[in-house]
C-alpha cells in the first residue's frame, strides 16, 4: 500500500523574533517494512538544513534560520510503501518462546538502556502491575506481551492531551488516562521492568476506517525485542500487533528523544502566539 503523509507546522509570532535552530525528525529511514520513495522537507522561511543520524540512526535535519520572522511554516512531505502483514507470523527463537528467557550476553550489551526502567519505582507499583500479567512460573513470551499490550486499556483511558511531553508511568496510572506517548511509555516501562528490551517509536498512523474529517496523525508506539523476531510492534493504544498500517519515523530510548520538532526563539515568552500542526496520510 502506498501511502502520502504531509505534515506541516506552524509557528507564530507576535512580532519578529529570532530563530534559533531547529531539530527536525521528520523522515524514516527505509526498512524491510516501510520503503521510502519520495521525500522533502521545506522552511518558511528558507532555513539551511544539515543532516545526521542520531545514536539510534533517526535522520536528524537541524535547520539554521538567518533572517527574524513572524512566522514559520516546516513542511514535511513523504511517499511510502507500506508492506507490513496484517497478520504477522513472528519466527521467535526457541529459548525465548518460554517467559522468563534470557537474553545473550551480546543482546543484553548491545540493549543496554533500552533494557532498563528509566522511571524510579520505590514502592514496587509497576512492577506488581505488570507482573500481574504473568500467568505462571513459565508462561508463553508473545502470549504475555499481547495480553500487556491488549490490557493497558484496561486502568488507562485514552485521551487527546496538547501539553508537551510525556506523562511518567506511575502518573497514567494514577490518572488513569494519556494520550498515545504516554500508553506507550507505560507499555514499554512495564516490559522493561520484566526484563524485555523495549524502545520508544514515533511516526504516523493510517486508520482506513477513519472518519473523512480525521486524515490522519502523528503517533506514538513501542517496539519489543525478542530474539530471532527483532524488533515487534505493539500499539497499545489501539491494541495493535506488528506494523500494519504504522509508519515509523524514529526510534529512541524515550518519547522525549524523539519529538518531530525541536526549537526555540530569541524573544519574550509574550511574543509567541500560537502553534499549529496539520497532519494528512492518504493513500
Amino acid at each position: 500500500m502506498k501511502l502520502t503523509i504531509r505534515h506541516r507546522t506552524t509557528y507564530r509570532y507576535a512580532r519578529p523574533v529570532v530563530l534559533q535552530p531547529h531539530r527536525m525528525i521528520l523522515r524514516p529511514r527505509s526498512s524491510h517494512d516501510v520503503v521510502v520513495l519520495a521525500s522533502s522537507l521545506v522552511c518558511s522561511p528558507d532555513a539551511q538544513l544539515d543532516w545526521t543520524q542520531d545514536v539510534f540512526g533517526n535522520l536528524i535535519a537541524t535547520g539554521t534560520f538567518a533572517e527574524p520572522t513572524s512566522e514559520l511554516v516546516i513542511t514535511g512531505n513523504l511517499t511510502v510503501e507500506q508492506l507490513a502483514e496484517a497478520w504477522p507470523v513472528f519466527r521467535i527463537a526457541p529459548e525465548a518462546h518460554s517467559f522468563p528467557f534470557q537474553y545473550s550476553r551480546d543482546d543484553l550489551a548491545d540493549l543496554g538502556a533500552l533494557h532498563i526502567p528509566e522511571h524510579d519505582d520505590f514502592e514496587g507499583r509497576l512492577e506488581g502491575w505488570a507482573r500481574a500479567f504473568v500467568r505462571g512460573a513459565t508462561t508463553d513470551t508473545l502470549s504475555l506481551l499481547k495480553d500487556l499490550n491488549a490490557g493497558v486499556l484496561g486502568p488507562v483511558a485514552y485521551r487527546v492531551r496538547d501539553e508537551e511531553g510525556t506523562q511518567s508511568p506511575l502518573e497514567t496510572l494514577a490518572l488513569a488516562s494519556g494520550s498515545c506517548r504516554d500508553i506507550a511509555a507505560l507499555f514499554i516501562e512495564a516490559v522493561r521492568h520484566l526484563g524485555f528490551g523495549a524502545r520508544a517509536v514515533s511516526g504516523y498512523l493510517f486508520d482506513a476506517e477513519a472518519r473523512t474529517d480525521d486524515p490522519g496523525s502523528t503517533h506514538a508506539w513501542a517496539e519489543v525485542y525478542l530474539p530471532g523476531a527483532g524488533w515487534i510492534a505493539f500499539d497499545p493504544t489501539h491494541r495493535r500487533l506488528g506494523g500494519a498500517s504504522l509508519i515509523p519515523v524514529a526510534v529512541a530510548r524515550s518519547n522525549r528523544q524523539i519529538m518531530p520538532i525541536v526549537g526555540g526563539y530569541v524573544g519574550a515568552p509574550e511574543d509567541f502566539v500560537a502553534m499549529e500542526v496539520e497532519v494528512s496520510v492518504t493513500p
